[in-house]
């Protein structure tokens, strides 16, 4: 029992990166019917903002004699790597999928792809192909809790990861800016004629989606301090499963779908190889779609934008 309770844990963890970028990949389908290939990239992109972000604030107080405590630099660097991250997500709304909104679907999906290779060969060219080493923002403490080992990084990266998702909850139900978001994602052909520019709403989705996967790439630094230009890809395709295994266009979908498929991914190397987690665990997912092809919370024919 000790050693299942400490999987879910680990999964918790793992299942909060997934659900943080999934958000992107469905608030972005649900407002202009396109999947931003490119948000994998752009959660690598916000871990290297926070990663300058980090080393910066740390030296930057070191010089002047201040002791900043760990936990105030990491609120400091998830905040201002959100917000930087939300340009990158809007320049790449404005740049790459604006010009070609009445184009065809796989002219967007391939835009995306190329802007993912763009963002992971200038990363290459500004820091080489080494890795580098995330900071440690905040000393490791382990607790025993009944012979479950829990550190406060794990406990940290779950809690920042429900507030974030709950503050998007507001948001979306409470704000104008959230009201116009839904009815974008329930007509967006239509809506535009009754006053709400989609030139707004479309920047506001993707720089809200970026500032999200800047988070998860902080919190993934903080985890595994181990950043490489490509770290996005693999996860940005698997938060792609998780969008779609939530609902396209649900945001509690996708939430869910990410905790399931990290869920999923730590508890089958309870029982196969590490090997085999991939194969045996998409095999999972793909019997799921059999029978819910719309996913958890999809509809057949409306794609609104719902939690």
């Amino acid at each position: 029992m000790e050693y299942f309770l400490q999987n879910v844990v680990n999964a918790l963890q793992w299942g909060s990166f997934y659900a943080l970028i999934a958000l992107g990949y469905s608030m972005v389908y649900s407002i202009l019917m396109l999947f931003n290939f490119a948000h994998g990239d752009i959660f690598m992109v916000g871990a290297y903002i926070g990663f300058g972000i980090a080393t910066g604030l740390m030296a930057l107080f070191a010089m002047g004699g201040l002791m900043l405590p760990g936990w105030m630099t990491l609120i400091l660097t998830i905040v201002i790597a959100m917000f930087l991250t939300s340009f990158v997500g809007m320049f790449v709304e404005r740049v790459g999928y604006r010009p070609l909104r009445e184009a065809p679907r796989a002219s967007a999906a391939i835009t995306g792809l190329m802007i993912g290779i763009i963002l992971e060969t200038g990363n290459l060219a500004m820091f080489g192909a080494q890795r580098l080493s995330f900071p440690s923002l905040i000393e490791t403490v382990t607790y025993d809790v009944g012979g479950i080992f829990v550190t406060n990084k794990k406990i940290l990266i779950v809690v920042v990861s429900l507030v974030l998702m709950y503050g998007l909850h507001l948001f979306i139900q409470k704000t104008k800016w959230g009201m116009a978001m839904r009815a974008m994602s329930y007509d967006y052909l239509a809506v535009p004629l009754m006053g709400v520019s989609i030139n707004v709403i479309a920047p506001m989705t993707f720089a809200i989606g970026s500032a999200l996967a800047a988070a998860a790439g902080i919190l993934y630094g903080l985890a595994y301090p181990v950043l490489d230009p490509y770290m996005g890809v693999l996860l940005g395709w698997k938060a792609f499963v998780a969008a779609i295994l939530g609902g396209r266009g649900s945001i509690l979908g996708a939430a869910l779908a990410g905790f399931l498929l990290g869920f999923i991914e730590i508890f089958v190397t309870m029982v196969f190889p590490s090997t085999l987690r991939d194969v045996i665990a998409y095999s999972i997912i793909l019997l799921i779609l059999t029978f819910r092809p719309h996913g958890f919370f999809g509809q057949a024919h409306s794609t609104q934008l719902r939690l």
